[in-house]
């Protein structure tokens, strides 16, 4: 086990209930799913789209699935590449990874090949888990990266049967529903669940332990440079254990609606790992769509659902119009950006429950401070360390100088959910975690009297857009190599709920080459290399961009310009 620091006093908005330091065992995290295959087997452990799967199965199906990867060559310390949105082979796939010691490297699966290329080849990954519609970008990447296998996901053939056959049909509704489910795969990629089908169960007679790395989690990090950020099974332990301490939730009561996309680091942990812990039923959706999710709601009532602000909003604003009861879900945890003040009242009045604002990083597992989940959260405010997590305040030029109580500096963060550094990126992960295992989180924070945190800017550049991290200088350099374009600045402008919108400001050749360049052709130069979410969103013309003395594009500036240019022709 490892011990708790030395107790200290609680903040005066402490939860009741909750320790201040727990005990963080020392296993891997398989275990947690061994332990609940154990004592909840009949429990459904997975509801995805209406078709349930027990957690005795989902061990099963794992078992089997780690015999699919130990026969592709998958050996422990190996990284096995995830490309798919949410599913049921999409936990399946996980866990049977980790099961080998092997390495999980989450991808977004609507990626173009090139960055999808980047982040394989970075990883060195040698087998991918891909969705059928992202099989064809991840085998243009191939020759780019030391991928041996690719092996192909059938979203469908996670249905129920009778959905599987109603897509058959020979009707537009089938043939829609098919299309954004399945996609072309080429002769000879194998077929994921037909491997499992026909595979033995394997349980490896040797187990991972707790320091061995289980999870590449791709991240901007505070510089904008993509890089993977290494994440051990005592970091996700931790941070699943963190989470259950922090929510007092009994095993085998709850009922999780994930609707967070899995490949990014808040959904993963709430939905795939702190869902196992508490032996939570989890409702799975491809992706967010309100309907799906109101008619999950009438199948099976969820009592806990993690989200981002947009996706509280649409789904409290589609069950007002057609008069749906969400008033199953007793709590919500918000993160990833700030929480408007509208949309928790609207949540709250609309489901009688608590909604509670969150804070964290990749580098964090990713969960670091939360809201008290009762009426005394602080809406706007980040929280409180979790449980055996400590904060500083840093003066942001000395980062080894504390600030006084109550003054605003740079955040850092300590405790067990601390991620391990960099993927290959010694310099980077020295800048990032200082002497003591320290964090710095690049945010600008002040701690109030009773021991909240909140934030009071950002100190880097990066655009948050419904919950996405989109960083400037990538958008850029794609769009400086547009024709016509001489050169370009992004910022982020307010979108309400959906936290920033991406607007790029460019400068246009004087030679007129530029002269049709417009926001759809923008958009269509970017779709290119960038994924949806960073698509500008507006387009400002500018005669020239200011600089510092020394050459630097000032941001501050273009963002106040777009302001002033914005109200102007509103």
């Amino acid at each position: 086990m490892t011990s708790p620091s030395a107790p200290v006093d609680l903040p005066a908005a402490w939860p009741q209930g909750v320790p201040r330091d727990i005990e963080i065992p020392d296993e891997p995290l398989t275990a947690t799913l061994d332990r609940v295959m154990r004592d909840h087997p009949d429990r459904v452990a997975v509801d995805f789209l209406g078709q349930a799967t027990t957690y005795r199965q989902l061990g099963a199906q794992v078992d089997r699935g780690t015999r699919v990867l130990h026969d592709l060559g998958v050996r422990a310390g190996d990284r096995v590449a995830l490309v798919m949105p949410n599913c049921t082979s999409h936990i399946v796939a996980f866990w049977s990874v980790l099961r080998l010691g092997a390495v999980v490297v989450e991808h977004n699966p609507t990626y173009t090949s090139d960055e999808l290329a980047h982040q394989l080849a970075d990883s060195g990954a040698t087998v991918a888990i891909v969705w059928e519609q992202a099989v064809p970008r991840v085998l243009e990447a191939q020759d780019r990266t030391e991928l041996r296998h690719v092996v192909a996901v059938d979203l469908s053939a996670d249905l129920p049967r009778t959905a599987r056959w109603a897509l058959k049909l020979p009707v537009a509704k089938a043939r829609t529903t098919r299309a954004a489910m399945r996609g072309p795969v080429p002769a000879g990629v194998p077929h994921w669940h037909r491997l499992v089908a026909a595979a033995e169960p394997l349980r490896p007679s040797e187990a991972p332990v707790a320091s061995d790395t289980a999870l590449l989690q791709y991240t901007g990090g505070t510089t904008g440079t993509p890089k993977a950020a290494v994440l051990s099974h005592r970091n996700l332990v931790a941070n699943a254990l963190q989470g259950q301490t922090w929510t007092q939730h009994e095993p085998g009561t709850e009922v999780v609606y994930g609707v967070l996309p899995f490949f990014h680091a808040f959904g993963l942990t709430l939905c795939l790992t702190y869902a196992v812990r508490i032996a939570a039923t989890l409702v799975v959706l491809p992706s967010f769509d309100p309907a799906r999710v109101l008619a999950a709601q009438r199948r099976r009532p969820g009592t806990f659902i993690p989200a981002v602000p947009p996706m509280l909003d649409r789904l409290a604003a589609a069950a007002e119009e057609t008069g749906a009861d969400l008033t199953s879900f007793r709590y919500s945890i918000s993160g990833a950006m700030a929480l408007p003040r509208a949309t928790a009242e609207r949540w709250e009045r609309v489901t009688g429950g608590i909604v509670s604002e969150g804070y964290g990083m990749t580098e964090t597992s990713p969960v670091a401070l939360g809201n008290p989940l009762s009426r005394d959260r602080r809406p706007g405010s980040l929280g409180l360390p979790f449980p055996s997590t400590r904060i500083r305040v840093v003066d942001q030029e000395d980062p080894t100088r504390d600030v006084p109580p109550g003054e605003q500096g740079e955040l850092l963060i300590s405790g067990p959910q601390v991620f391990q550094g960099y993927w290959q990126r010694p310099d980077e992960t020295a800048h990032q975690l200082l002497e003591g295992g320290w964090l710095r989180t690049g945010d600008v924070v002040r701690v109030d009297d009773d021991g909240m945190v909140v934030l009071v800017d950002r100190m880097k550049e990066m655009i948050v857009t419904g919950g996405f991290k989109v960083y400037p200088s990538q958008v850029e350099d794609h769009l400086r190599g547009m024709p016509g374009v001489l050169d370009v600045a992004v910022v982020g402008e307010p979108a309400g709920d959906m936290g920033e919108h991406v607007v790029a400001a460019v400068v246009l050749h004087e030679d007129g080459s530029g002269a049709g360049i417009d926001l759809a052709a923008v958009r269509e130069w970017c779709e290119t290399r960038l994924a949806r979410y960073a698509l500008p969103r507006r387009l400002v013309v500018l005669k020239d961009l200011p600089r510092s003395q020394v050459g630097k594009v000032l941001r501050r500036v273009v963002r106040e310009q777009v302001t002033d240019k914005s109200s102007r022709e509103g």
